[in-house]
């Protein structure tokens, strides 16, 4: 199959340091490309990814973050480009509806925000036989009257990922956002007398504002704030720590930086929000907690888990191997017709099969 893949137009693909949608991505074209098949790109232009990209896209920038207009105007240049793949990957938030009129192939969206009013009236406005796929079986269930043809768990290159010995202190990757948690995990840390280190995108000016109000306070005690870190460096942080501390104050979709964790056989503390029950066995890859003294009780107990557990449950749950397999199989459905989809499976739009 030739595939193509449309990343957002705001963070480059793979992403210099925080950017969830953009590793993922990342992450899946270079899968696919190691199962045989053909991946085709659009992407902002200074992405790196060692896949085939497109040509004729700016490069991001902080002025156009969030701007509809560069957003459409990436997509529709993304649309017309890819007119010779069997299918289109999307992962924005306005493709769907562009889609309709202007796909070649049978698309599927990637559904990485939550399923709130206005995004499920968005995609309620995309072709009815669009597919959609959810990223955890909670997502899923908050999809009201989006049809889900899929669930399917992210998954990283766990090869890649070093693992590491553990430590005496916690650490919390994030962005600096009162969903994350920072100020419950520095609370969390604190109670239970362990070191806190956080790593934590803070770019935006909201980003900044809540580090001055509500962090910025808390720090100096217990807790230290050292940055935003590179993939390497975060891997590294959560590698040399005895849990990561993840008390989320909202339901996250997914959670990359939950399986990263794993990876590097770092237990998760968590609170019970979104996918947290999905990607952390409770009292075998850490704890699923509610209220800061439980979450402190469990960081305490974190540090007698087996850290080889950890690893062997990141390396047999959630792999980019698997999560390349699990999306060839939707996509092989969708070319056989066996999953509605929006495109070409109409008699003026043959099915282009490759092998």
């Amino acid at each position: 199959m030739r595939i193509g893949i449309i990343a957002p137009p705001w963070i480059p693909v793979p992403p210099p340091a925080y950017g969830g949608i953009e590793s993922f991505i990342d992450t899946l074209a270079r899968a696919i490309v190691r199962t045989g098949h053909d991946v085709v790109l659009a992407a902002s232009g200074d992405s790196t990814s060692p896949v085939e990209r497109l040509p004729g896209f700016p490069p991001s920038g902080s002025d156009t973050m969030g701007l509809t207009t560069h957003e459409m105007r990436h997509l529709i240049r993304a649309y017309a480009q890819l007119d010779d793949v069997d299918v289109i990957v999307d992962n924005t938030l306005a493709g769907p509806i562009l889609a309709r009129t202007a796909a070649m192939a049978p698309v599927v969206t990637i559904a990485h925000g939550p399923f709130i009013p206005l995004v499920q009236e968005l995609y309620g406005a995309a072709s009815p036989d669009m597919a959609f796929v959810a990223i955890s079986h909670h997502h899923a269930s908050t999809a009201g009257s989006v049809r889900i043809a899929r669930v399917i768990h992210h998954g990283i290159r766990v090869t890649d990922v070093p693992m590491g010995p553990g430590g005496s202190s916690a650490c919390f990757v994030g962005r600096m956002n009162p969903t994350k948690g920072v100020v419950e995990a520095i609370r969390v840390a604190e109670r239970a007398g362990i070191p806190l280190r956080i790593a934590a995108k803070m770019r935006e000016p909201a980003e900044q504002a809540y580090f001055a109000e509500a962090v910025r306070p808390l720090l100096g005690r217990n807790a230290e704030y050292i940055g935003e870190l590179s993939t390497a460096e975060t891997c590294a942080l959560m590698g040399e720590s005895c849990a990561l501390v993840n008390p989320i104050q909202w339901d996250e979709p997914f959670g990359l930086v939950m399986i990263e964790s794993l990876a590097t056989g770092t237990p998760v503390v968590a609170t019970p929000r979104g996918s947290v029950p999905e990607l952390v066995d409770d009292g075998a890859t850490g704890f699923v907690r509610s209220g800061i003294d439980e979450l402190a009780s469990a960081l305490v107990d974190a540090a007698a888990l087996d850290r080889t557990v950890c690893r062997a449950r990141a390396q047999a749950r959630f792999t980019d191997a698997r999560m390349a397999r699990d999306y060839l199989d939707l996509f092989a459905d969708m070319l056989t017709a066996d999953v509605p989809t929006a495109g070409a499976l109409t008699a003026d739009r043959p099915i282009r099969r490759t092998a």
